[in-house]
């Protein structure tokens, strides 16, 4: 069996459906219902958990048989929120809980960490100086993170932490202000024909703020690679491209798509400055180390993909 948590969300269900490609569906799903459980009316899984039944249950021992590997992908990624013991309970704690259930079976662990504990750093090696987070929610992952590392030496199978940078792609439209950059592009394009961006900030010109979009799609195959390594590997990785790309660039992409639509320029928001990345670029230094060698999918190839998806409902 496997377990998915956060597995009606986002990443998750993308992870679900590649491993119903395989033909697995000996899948537990650990998440709360919501919105997000439309992402799950096309897939196979054999059981389901609230994430307070599931942390009960390994809490107290239960083993829940054979189990091949965890993808945790749950979490509160509210980069807004202010409340402090709701984001540490989900993302620190109960990730703490995961990780020894993980550690105690020598089941293989690939968690979802964040690029976001890197705040304005333009360095994105997974190094200490250079993390730097701006809110609560990459304070939260950051927690996890050093407490991992503590353990580092102990563990006696694989666990590894994925800093993913800007995710994107099919199953996200549920989240609502919380999707990715590349998702609200679009939605303003088809709801209003413009895609709105900032004017220029922090030497950079009028949209040319730049991040690393990473399609859905190679996010999956990575934590799949690491989950199956017959290495026992143990670290944190950056998981974006290792480009970073123009909001123009993404923003041309979407027009492109959609077949209409133009680029308005709008002021910078006061209240966002020394709070904004402008620039965020993975260092895959590490990846490369560990033997993930493919290339990862533009963003003309996984803004085309998600377009589709995203005009049909997903």
């Amino acid at each position: 069996m496997i377990v998915v948590t956060g597995g009606a969300g986002f990443i998750g269900s993308n992870l679900i459906q590649a491993l119903n490609g395989e033909g697995e569906e000996r899948i537990l799903v650990i998440d709360r219902r919501g919105d997000n459980f439309r992402n799950l009316s096309d897939l196979r899984i054999s059981d389901f958990m609230e994430p307070e039944d599931f942390r009960r249950a390994i809490e107290a021992g239960h083993s829940f048989g054979s189990i091949t590997a965890i993808y945790h992908q749950g979490a509160c990624a509210d980069t807004t929120s202010s409340d402090e013991r709701y984001m540490m309970e989900n993302n620190f704690a109960f990730s703490r809980a995961v990780l020894h259930f993980a550690l105690d079976g020598k089941i293989p662990l690939v968690y979802a960490s964040s690029a976001s504990v890197y705040g304005t750093s333009h360095d994105s090696r997974a190094l200490p100086t250079n993390e730097r987070p701006l809110n609560l929610y990459a304070q939260s992952k950051l927690a996890f993170d050093n407490y991992f590392r503590g353990l580092t030496g102990r563990a006696e199978s694989t666990v590894v932490g994925l800093r993913y940078f800007n995710v994107y792609g099919p199953r996200e439209r549920y989240k609502g202000r919380m999707a990715s950059m590349v998702y609200q592009l679009f939605k303003q394009v088809e709801e209003s024909g413009s895609a709105k961006l900032f004017e220029g900030t922090d030497g950079y010109g009028n949209g040319e703020q730049r991040r690393d979009f990473v399609f859905v799609g190679d996010v999956v195959r990575i934590n799949l690679f690491f989950a199956r390594l017959t290495k026992v590997r143990r670290g944190i990785f950056n998981v974006g491209t290792g480009t970073g790309r123009s909001f123009n660039d993404v923003a041309r992409a979407v027009i492109t798509n959609l077949g209409a639509g133009n680029i308005q320029y709008i002021p910078f928001p006061s209240e966002l400055e020394g709070k904004y990345q402008s620039f965020t670029q993975a260092d895959l230094t590490a990846l490369r180390a560990a033997s993930w060698n493919a290339a990862f999918t533009s963003i003309e190839d996984g803004v085309a993909v998600s377009a589709r998806a995203w005009t049909e409902g997903s």
